[in-house]
This record gives C-alpha cells, structure tokens and sequence, in this order.
C-alpha cells in the first residue's frame, strides 16, 4: 500500500534501556511499514543527556512549541546509584519535569481498559483519568541539608524593597529544610486546562488538595478553580449534566476507591504523580496507562507514564527472551500520530492512528499478551515476549490499514 503521508513532523524524543529498545521495534514495525514519517529526532538518552549538559532536553521542549505535537519514550531520571552506573557528572533533573516547566502544561493520565482484565477495584466500571499540575511544587524544589542548631526562614523580597519573613523552624540540631513555590498563571492554566478537557470528554471534574492543613498554599489552588469556574465554565458544565466540585484529598481518595470511575480526578503535582500510579498499578499495570501533556497554547506531548523497566533491560543485554508490556508506548505513538492528523486535517493519518490503538487492545482481549498481563487476564493466558506481543499487533493492523 502506499504510505500515509505526513504533512508537519512530529518531535521524537528516544529514551532509555528497555523502553528504548521497544520504541525502535515500534516504529519499525508498526509506524513506518504504513506511515512516511516526518519527525524531529532528539536522542534524550542518560547518555546524551550527560554529554550535553541536558541541553538536549530543553531543545526538545522548544520543539514541541515549535511543531505542537511531541512522542516521548521513558527516560531515566538518575539517583546516586545511577550516576556511578552510567559515570555521569551530576544527578540531571528529571527530564519529564524540565519539558512540563517549560510548556506549562498538565499531564491527563488514563488507564487502558481491557475486556479480559477487570480492575482490582471491582467498582471500577470506567476508566478514572488523572489530570496532573504539571509545574512546581516539590519538582522545582530548593532543599538543604541544615548542620547543627539554627533557624530557617521562608523570606520574600520584592521589587520594591519590601520584606515577607516567617520561621520555618528553629533548629536545636541537625535538618532538612525545603523550599517549595508555584505561580497564578500556571495554577490558573491548570485550572482552565482540567475544565476544557472535561467538556470535552463529557465527564465530571473532581478536585482534591488539602486546603485545611495548607492554607494558603493549597487554598489558593482551590480558590482559583473556584473562581475560573463560576466566570467561564459553570454554564457550560450545568449544560451538559456535568458536576464539578471540590473535596480535601484524603476524602476524595476515599470516594474514588467506592465510585464506578468515568471521571476526571485533578491533583497537585506531587498527589496527580502518587494517585496516577495507583490508578494505574490498581486498574492492572503501570504499562496500560496513557500519559498526555496539555499546554495551555495548544501544544501535546505523549508518553508512557512508566520507568524504563531496567530488570527487563538487563535481562536483555544477556541475550535472554524478555516479555516487556509495550501497551503504553504503543498508545504514545498512537496519540501523536492521532492529534498530527487532527491538527493537519489529514483524516487518514488520524484513522490510522485510531486503528493502531484498536489493534492493541484487540490482541489482548484475544488472549495475546505479556507476562504481567497474562497473570492478571480471566481466563488466563499464556504470555508472549516481547517482539512477538508487537508483531501480533501488527498483524490485526495489517487487516485494519487495508480498509483505510
């Protein structure tokens, strides 16, 4: 068949160790047998990320706001262990974080419902997806590491010379002190962002903080949702029999572990990190999970929202047969693909695209599956390793691309 062309590129951003070795077999046989692929490559390896003082992060950013639609493979964000194992010169920052600071976005995460999987939480009926603040909070931290007795202080000074102190705590031995900020624009970015995805996608919006313990950092959050809610989105929430409403997160937690799902959860930075891994780990896997940034200048990046499964990495560079879930890579893939042909107009693309994601979900729901699947599947199901799980899809796509 002739190849589905791409009028404006899409930014590739390769990552790390296993997830690594599965985004090349994606492309080379799921994207490029069907798709003339027009992307902007960038090589955010540990490796390279070290090589170019993570440059390369911040270049890659620069190019989602350029070209508006972004597919990132998982990436290590690296520890002391990892520094000595990789000879880096510093623990780089999470380059997750770095890309989300500078579109200042928010991340919706959804989990991948399957027919043969069903929830641990057996209420859950509908996907929950998660809509996670993307700047700030303990990811553009200032810490240290206080020495004997001493006092903290938070102090703000402005441009007018004016000075805001209060004491953190006064230390008679020694601490750890953190420093933690976010802005109004971005907050209320976020808040403009969860209440135009959730029209979009006809679902309620929840959101949790914990106003009563933090009262002006995370009552402030709540207050701008308040406010951007009665000024712009009431009307249209009350128009469509949609419900948005606030609750302090412990109790939220509570109810999202008794409701049946289908609605959009937003959280803090740090809450959305925790609540998206547990919406995830609790609807079956960390790898069936989809992973989008939304930047409030309409700009996309996908991604999977899980690590870059090292022990299945080291078992492959020992040559032996490794059965990694490549679901949400395939899912990243699938989205910028989707939202390129939805921008462009190119309806073919955007079809694809959509048939990809069907012929995924379709190989599990036959039986056909990796191991962390397999032991959750009813009925069970015999695992595939990895390159075979990727080469099934391909053949339901193969039947799918020809009635394109």
């Amino acid at each position: 068949m002739e190849k589905i062309r791409m009028d404006n590129p899409i930014v590739e951003m390769d990552g790390d160790e296993m997830t690594r070795i599965i985004w090349k077999m994606i492309k080379e046989k799921l994207i490029f047998p069907f798709v003339d692929a027009n992307l902007v490559y960038y090589d955010l390896s540990i490796q390279n990320r070290d090589k170019t003082d993570d440059e390369i992060t911040r270049e890659a950013a620069l190019a989602i706001k350029k070209h508006k639609v972004g597919v990132k493979c998982a990436t290590i964000t690296p520890n002391a262990d990892r520094v000595k194992e990789y000879n880096l010169k510093k623990q780089w920052k999470s380059p997750n974080a770095t890309i989300r600071a500078i579109l200042d976005g928010t991340v919706f995460r959804t989990p991948i419902f399957v027919k043969n999987i069903r929830p641990f939480v057996r209420t859950w009926k509908k996907p929950i997806t998660i809509a996670r603040h993307a700047y700030g909070d303990v990811y553009k931290n200032a810490e240290i590491r206080t020495q004997g007795a001493g006092v903290a202080e938070i102090v703000f000074r402005s441009n007018d010379g004016k000075e805001e102190k209060k004491i953190i705590h006064e230390f008679s031995g020694g601490g750890i002190v953190q420093g933690i900020h976010n802005t109004d624009e971005s907050i209320r970015n976020f808040a403009k962002s969860c209440f135009t995805f959730a029209l979009d996608q006809k679902k309620d919006l929840w959101f949790s903080t914990k106003d009563t313990i933090s009262k002006t950092y995370d009552a402030h959050f709540r207050n701008i949702f308040e406010e951007e809610y009665e000024k712009s989105y009431r009307k249209e929430f009350e128009k469509n029999g949609l419900t948005y409403f606030f609750t302090l997160i412990d109790d939220a937690v509570a109810r999202v572990i008794r409701s049946e799902g289908g609605f959009v959860w937003a959280c803090k930075n740090y809450d959305g990190d925790v609540m998206s891994d547990m919406v995830a780990a609790a609807s079956g896997s960390l790898a069936m999970m989809s992973s989008v940034l939304v930047s409030p200048n309409g700009e996309f990046e996908y991604e999977a929202a899980h690590g870059t499964v090292q022990r299945q990495y080291y078992r492959h560079m020992k040559g032996e047969k490794t059965s990694t879930n490549s679901m949400a890579t395939i899912f990243a893939w699938a989205g910028a693909l989707e939202k390129r042909g939805e921008l462009d107009g190119n309806d073919k693309l955007a079809r694809f695209a959509r048939a990809l994601r069907e012929s995924a979900v379709e190989c599990i729901e036959s039986g056909i599956m990796t191991g962390d699947l397999a032991r959750l599947a009813e009925p069970k199901a015999e695992s595939v390793s990895t390159e075979e799980f990727i080469d099934a899809v391909k053949e339901h796509l193969e039947k799918k691309v020809e009635g394109l």
